[in-house]
């Protein structure tokens, strides 16, 4: 106990130069998501008005890329089994390229929805294949900033199509929102590029038993000979199981599914349960539909839209950098706590904001400034909680073997709620107004809290391999201590 109490007192050693430059280079791969989201919520206003398009359909332009995305995660697990996590980020890249050219170069409406579909494939696989790479690299005093960095240039992303979103509101509509849509093929070259200068995971090479192509990895990836040696002896170890079960090919479907342990079906709870409410929470539909919104709300120039969305994604982008570099410190429980009880908070005052504004003809200030305020601060607090933690866990708390398997089936359920939320949000709230829908969210958000209360245990500073034994003695995040000590012998 005394030396656990010491450790707490001794300060933790930064990951070296070399790792946080793999992490930031397999995290940019997030950026093609982000930029679609703030692209898209400007454009999709602009391709409304030049192509006619409905509602309904305006729903589905915007949701299809994240339904889409769905068979991109579900597909990426096995495929970065197969090919390693390197291969994976170019092949999503490519995709995401092609299908930005799609987008931007579309004569009709079928033809973008068709780009959108191409591109959300692209997307599913960068969401599993950017935190599972980082964190399977990333020694564990540093994994939860490093793997937070996916969620950082989301967050980014966002913020750059709000950016060009302003300066290019006053094109002609049939030119602007295709430069908006297809500019997002220059950052999928930079991405495929970039793989040139990563490693392979040293994991996946433990997996095919490339040991001393892993130890060379390991040796460039940690402060030490000392350490890199001990993470090998861990990786081997977690890993060795798996060559007595290479003659089955459904092996880690059926442990995920059909067979689970109890700690491998409370990482699933977990895991899908967070991913759940990460989307169901609404955070991606408010920002794909914020100038809907507003515009509701009185705001009708799009260059005063588009700069609440710059607003927006400047705060966005200061809070996930908090949460990014607090993340090891504060541990991920206690950030995710207030972040998803801040959001409820924050999407009641935006219900309150909307709905007076929706029944008032006159529009009164102190309402759109609440609206403004609320839904800064609702994307603020996910920044916080939420976007950046739940990439963290759905990358950590599977063991080696199958956490490919088990991320991409989590993001996938990701993928799928955004994708439902984004393509029912408008048609709900024309029904229930917005100020309803936002009243909806609330109430998620507070259930989400109670959910991230009961199960969510607390996984800083923990190695990979000890985690499996985390969920089994500690299901609730109580004792960590103990848990930790367990581990140790």
């Amino acid at each position: 106990m005394d030396e656990n109490k010491t450790d707490e007192t001794i300060p933790k050693p930064r990951p070296n130069q070399y790792t946080v430059v793999c992490a930031l280079l397999a995290s940019v791969t997030s950026v093609l998501l982000g930029y679609d989201i703030g692209a898209m919520s400007g454009a999709s206003i602009l391709i409304k008005e030049d192509m006619k398009i409905t509602y309904g359909e305006q729903e589905i332009l915007v949701g299809v890329l994240n339904v889409f995305s769905l068979f991109g995660s579900l597909a990426s697990g096995k495929m970065s089994d197969c090919i390693g996590r390197r291969y994976t980020i170019v092949f999503a890249a490519f995709t995401f390229l092609l299908g930005a050219l799609l987008m931007g170069l579309a004569p009709n409406y079928w033809f973008l929805l068709v780009g959108r579909m191409v591109a959300g494939v692209g997307v599913g696989y960068a969401l599993m294949i950017a935190p599972l790479y980082t964190a399977e690299i990333s020694p564990a005093m540093s994994r939860g900033l490093l793997t937070s960095l996916p969620e950082v240039f989301i967050v980014f992303g966002i913020l750059i199509g709000y950016i060009i979103n302003y300066f290019l509101a006053t094109l002609p509509l049939h030119l602007g929102w295709r430069i908006m849509l297809g500019i997002a093929a220059v950052p999928a070259i930079a991405i495929a590029i970039s793989v040139v200068f990563m490693p392979e995971s040293p994991r996946w090479l433990v997996m095919k038993g490339k040991i001393p192509s892993a130890k060379k990895v390991l040796l460039k990836t940690s402060r030490s000979p000392e350490e890199a040696e001990e993470r090998l002896q861990e990786i081997s170890t977690s890993t060795a199981a798996i060559a007595a079960d290479q003659g089955n090919r459904n092996i880690v479907w059926k442990e995920l599914l059909v067979r689970p342990t109890p700690a491998v079906r409370r990482m699933l709870l977990t895991a899908i349960g967070m991913n759940f409410f990460m989307q169901a929470s609404g955070n991606d539909a408010v920002v794909y539909y914020c100038p809907e919104v507003f515009r509701a709300a009185g705001i009708s120039n799009k260059k005063h839209l588009f700069g609440v969305n710059v607003i927006m994604g400047l705060s966005k982008t200061f809070f996930v950098l908090v949460s990014a570099f607090r993340l090891d410190k504060f541990g991920r429980r206690p950030l995710l706590l207030i972040g998803s009880s801040g959001m409820a908070v924050s999407l009641a005052g935006l219900g309150l904001g909307s709905l007076v504004l929706y029944k008032s003809a006159e529009k009164p200030l102190w309402a759109i400034i609440l609206s403004v305020v609320a839904v800064c601060a609702d994307v603020s607090f996910f920044s916080i909680g939420l976007g950046p933690i739940t990439w963290v866990y759905s990358s950590e708390i599977f063991p080696t073997r199958i956490r490919a398997q088990g991320s991409s089936l989590a993001i996938s359920v990701n993928r799928l709620v955004s994708g439902v939320v984004a393509m029912t949000f408008l048609s709900i709230s024309k029904k229930i107004t917005f100020g309803g829908m936002f009243f909806v969210l609330c109430g998620i958000m507070v259930m989400g809290t109670v959910f991230f209360y009961a199960f969510i245990p607390e996984t800083k500073g923990k190695s990979l391999e000890e985690l499996e034994t985390l969920f089994e003695k500690n299901p609730k995040g109580k004792g960590d201590e103990q848990g930790t000590q367990m581990a140790a012998v």
